[in-house]
């Protein structure tokens, strides 16, 4: 369902933080409203890049397929862009799927539109040359866990990362979004079956403590711990 009511819109996202007020009206003339259900994929692998995707409520993943396996490069929440990876002097179709966690209302912009967007405001560019960075660096060290770090310990890196960006408001641990042991196997880069037993050993461990698929930190130091050594034992 679409609709370009302009006052569904907060401003609150990426774009409309980081330019010029002038520009905020170009936006509303720009932007379309979607309102998805929980599991809607509105971004496949291989289409034509058609724009750019801003999250203003719920929460969606970022995957793509190597193989036969689904890995999931990333999580956005509200404010968040999705899509950006589809921006390229020479490719012309997105290399990642994104699809809805949750009950999910997006801003699209055409790419034409967001191109000129950054053309005229220097400081959404500085911003989202900033965010390229941190991705790229996130990308790099996923790819070192997943052929240096057994399991688990790539777990316990996962587990703190995602309270860091979703959870640290939360003074009783929780991670701050609801995982299906499905998606977090593919976050983490293995199987469903492993990560049922690693999240078992680390509760065994009295690092993680979980409510139905709601897990809450309970042991920062050792899950810090964890992240940084290489125990030698399982990698898959």
């Amino acid at each position: 369902m679409k609709s370009k009511k302009v006052n569904t819109c907060d401003h609150s996202c990426l774009m409309c933080r980081y330019v010029l007020q002038d520009w905020l009206g170009q936006i509303d003339l720009h932007r379309t409203n979607i309102r998805l259900k929980k599991g809607e994929q509105f971004i496949t692998e291989g289409q034509s890049v058609r724009g750019i995707y801003f999250v203003q409520s719920g929460l969606v993943k970022v995957h793509r397929n190597l193989g036969d396996k689904e890995t999931i490069v990333r999580f956005a929440k509200k404010g968040d862009i999705v899509g950006h990876r589809g921006i390229s002097t020479e490719q012309t179709v997105y290399p990642i799927s994104a699809t809805t966690l949750d009950v999910t209302q997006l801003c699209f912009v055409e790419l034409p539109f967001f191109l000129s967007t950054l053309r005229i405001n220097p400081e959404l560019s500085y911003r989202l040359m900033l965010f390229f960075a941190d991705e790229l660096h996130l990308s790099e060290q996923k790819m070192t866990n997943l052929t240096q770090l057994p399991v688990k310990n790539r777990l316990a890196w996962s587990l703190l990362l995602l309270y860091r960006i979703f959870g640290e408001e939360n003074m009783d641990g929780y991670i701050g979004l609801t995982l299906s042991k499905k998606d977090l196997s593919s976050y983490v880069g293995t199987t469903y079956e492993t990560i049922y037993r690693m999240l078992g050993e680390l509760i065994d461990l009295e690092a993680i403590a979980m409510d139905k698929k709601n897990i809450f930190i309970k042991n920062f130091q050792l899950l810090h711990d964890l992240s940084e050594e290489n125990m030698g034992s399982e990698t898959v």
